[in-house]
């Protein structure tokens, strides 16, 4: 069983990983590129990766994990992803991800889910059985207050849900959602589009 990694304590820049796909095309794009930014806490941004998944796929998790242990930035210690799915229906299994990497993930989700739409439109796709197991990993999406009266939620694993809240709080400078999820974002759509779109 994997155990939580304890979090003695917290540092204000901490090593944050944020990652976020760019905008793509359903019906013409087979692969689509994904943006990590490595962040200190919320304030600093340290570099950029990047990598490529399958549309609707089921390589998201072997493709993070292998961008996290290829880095030259050797002290992250979180991963955070927005969302749990990039390039449609391509789910991130965390549990896998946190075994593969040893680094805790944290997932941001904007808005709660409609689980019964998503179980609806899985029962209709190839790899139902894989994208219901990366969802049941993930678990129930948790509260956290990131400004006065405002919430995001998120989902985690090998980490503490009270050393989550913390680490999503002092990195949320400049929004409602952390930092470098932020960055990704724009980088994300940015590199795309020839210039970044949408709310960040």
């Amino acid at each position: 069983m994997l155990k939580d990694i304890k979090f003695y304590s917290i540092k204000d820049e901490i090593r944050i990983l944020g990652i976020d796909d760019a905008p793509f095309n359903f019906r013409k794009d087979r692969t689509i590129t994904i943006v990590g930014t490595i962040f200190r806490g919320g304030k600093y941004l340290d570099g950029v990766l990047r990598t490529e998944v399958t549309v609707d796929g089921t390589d998201s998790t072997e493709k993070i994990s292998e961008m996290v242990k290829k880095t030259r930035h050797k002290d992250l210690r979180i991963i955070m992803l927005d969302g749990l799915g990039f390039a449609g229906f391509n789910l991130v299994n965390i549990k896998q991800l946190y075994k593969e990497t040893k680094h805790p993930v944290i997932v941001i989700v904007r808005q709660m889910p409609d689980f019964n739409a998503i179980k609806k439109a899985i029962s209709k796709l190839e790899h139902r059985d894989f994208y219901e197991e990366c969802i049941r990993e993930a678990g129930k999406p948790e509260r956290v207050e990131t400004k006065p009266k405002k919430f995001i939620h998120i989902q985690y694993r090998g980490i503490k849900f009270s050393d989550a809240e913390r680490i999503v709080k002092l990195s949320s400078t400049r929004s409602l959602i952390p930092e470098p999820i932020r960055v990704a974002h724009l980088i994300a759509s940015g590199i795309t589009l020839g210039e970044s779109r949408g709310n960040a």
